[in-house]
């Protein structure tokens, strides 16, 4: 007689952070309601990252999250009560320092055994000769800039160790954003490294999960045209996931936005340039056969979706010391505002032309999110009543910075009628480029510390 094969139970798995500064109250909320196997909170882009290593360069003690102890503190009680494992990359540049902040935590609140994987390896800076430079197309133009990072993507054969050795919290540093949802998966239902049609199923899932609450609502709502429930308490989505890589995505009751057919959509289209060919450090994924199915309110089925074999080479993200970012604005409103406005900007572009940076000026209100896609007031528009002039400029030099936000102030007695309003920041700025290296060049190491 055949044996009989179990078949495992669904694994559970939500999105408690879609970016750096998402929202904490509906993860927590997560936790709570959700029966969830695990959550992850993806933190990290490419500036954050690199901004994390400026940091860290000024002050070894920082370059992790700065939420990471903030949400630690909400998320570890609850995930310690109801069983759930926390993943994420908010150790970002400095992921020792998140691990000792969150062991420190875990004792303080009393959580005696937690353990907590630390995930390196990412950081390949070394890799990388110290006078690379950003390249053509960069935003800091011809300014010659500081190298100061370079991080692999890491994927799930990064993460699975921690798992296997029942890590209760797991944190890294750059990790794939689908990678760390998919690590869990292939972790509960023991898939194969090299079942690459699971794989790149189990991928679509952690794709549509990694962005929070852009698959439930969120960064979608568009007032008459695509309507969204209670946007204000919009809930964080979870993922039914079953043994042959299906999913059904989904919400808490209770709580706002939606789970549609349209939202999935946006969501499975999201920074994806070609939906056949999604490369990740685990697989390529092809989603250009996913089926999608309403199968109820706020559930939405999704299978179809495949893999290839992986690339042999990581993607990498080079960050630089982008100099200072100087930013400055002064406002016009009333009659004839735009106009103002427009005499105030040609006063600036002559005044500061001569500097050593790269200038861009708008008028907020008229045309700036425009401003590169048309260099003119359309005639018929109606006249703005309401403009803000900004100016900002990327410069090496910090006197430079300074003498822009002295120009646009000088604007309240030396420039149009009726301006106010000033304000101005310097701020130290990061950019970055990618790049690739040979897989086998990158070695993640696990480290465990028990609370």
């Amino acid at each position: 007689m055949e044996a009989v094969r179990n078949v495992k139970r669904p694994f559970r798995i939500g999105c408690g952070a879609g970016f750096s500064s998402d929202r904490l109250e509906p993860a927590a909320d997560l936790v709570a309601r959700g029966r969830l196997d695990a959550i992850v909170l993806e933190c990290l882009a490419e500036r954050t990252l690199a901004s994390g290593h400026r940091n860290r360069m000024r002050d070894p003690s920082k370059g992790c999250n700065p939420w990471l102890e903030r949400r630690m503190r909400t998320l570890l009680p609850l995930c310690h009560r109801h069983g759930t494992r926390l993943i994420t990359n908010m150790g970002a540049a400095n992921p020792a320092a998140a691990v000792e902040r969150t062991l420190t935590l875990a004792r303080e609140l009393g959580l005696k055994g937690m353990r907590i994987a630390c995930i390196t390896g990412d950081d390949i800076t070394r890799h990388f000769p110290a006078d690379t430079q950003p390249g053509e197309g960069s935003q800091t133009g011809t300014m010659a800039v500081r190298y100061i990072c370079a991080n692999a993507y890491l994927g799930i054969d990064a993460l699975i160790p921690a798992l296997m050795a029942e890590a209760d919290v797991v944190i890294s540093g750059r990790v794939a954003d689908p990678s760390l949802f998919l690590a869990g998966i292939v972790h509960h239902f023991d898939w194969a490294p090299d079942d690459w049609q699971r794989l790149g199923a189990g991928t679509l899932a952690g794709h549509l999960l990694e962005c929070g609450m852009q698959v439930t609502g969120g960064y979608f709502a568009d007032p008459g045209y695509k309507d969204v429930p209670d946007l204000a308490h919009c809930g964080f989505p979870l993922a039914e996931i079953d043994e042959d890589g299906t999913f059904t995505i989904t919400k808490l009751d209770g709580t706002g936005g939606m789970v549609t057919l349209a939202t999935v959509k946006e969501q499975l289209l999201y920074e994806v340039h070609d939906p056949a060919c999604y490369l990740t450090p685990d697989v390529t994924a092809d989603f250009s056969q996913a089926r999608l199915e309403q199968t109820g309110r706020d559930r939405v089925r999704v299978e179809g979706a495949t893999g290839r074999p992986r690339p042999e080479r990581l993607k990498v993200t080079l960050g630089f010391d982008g100099g200072f970012v100087a930013e400055a604005g002064i406002s016009y409103a009333g009659g004839n505002a735009a106009a103002r406005g427009e005499l105030a900007r040609s006063i600036l572009r002559e005044r500061l032309s001569s500097l050593n940076g790269e200038l861009r000026l708008d008028l907020i209100g008229v045309d700036s999110l425009h401003g590169t896609a048309s260099s003119a007031i359309v005639r018929n528009d109606p006249p703005a009543r309401d403009v803000r002039l900004r100016a900002a400029m990327r410069t090496a030099d910090r006197e430079t910075a300074d003498t822009v936000l002295w120009e646009v102030e000088a604007l309240l007695c030396c420039g149009p009628a009726g301006g106010g309003g000033f304000r101005g920041t310097v701020t130290p700025s990061v950019t970055t480029r990618s790049a690739s290296i040979d897989r086998d060049l990158v070695r993640p190491e696990c480290i465990m510390v028990t609370a």
